[in-house]
C-alpha cells in the first residue's frame, strides 16, 4: 500500500477530494504527525523513517532538501 505524508502547504482541497475518492488511502497530513511546523529536512527524515512518501506543491525549498543539493 502506497504511505504518504502530505506536507503543510499541500492544497487541502486536493486532500479532501483524494480521501472522497479512495478512503482507504494510508495518508497523513504534517498538522497530524505534529510536524505542520518543521523544517524540510526533518519532514523528509520522519517520512523516510515512517516509509511514506512527502506529497507537496512546494516547489522553492523541498526538492534541494530531499535531493540533499
Amino acid at each position: 500500500m502506497l504511505r504518504l505524508l502530505f506536507d503543510q502547504d499541500f492544497n487541502h482541497d486536493i486532500l479532501r477530494g483524494l480521501f472522497l475518492r479512495l478512503p482507504d488511502v494510508d495518508g497523513v497530513t504534517a498538522l497530524q504527525a505534529g510536524l505542520d511546523k518543521a523544517p524540510d529536512p526533518e519532514l523528509l527524515e520522519w517520512a523516510a523513517q515512517q516509509r511514506r512518501t512527502v506529497v507537496t506543491h512546494d516547489v522553492n525549498t523541498m526538492p534541494d532538501h530531499a535531493y540533499g543539493a
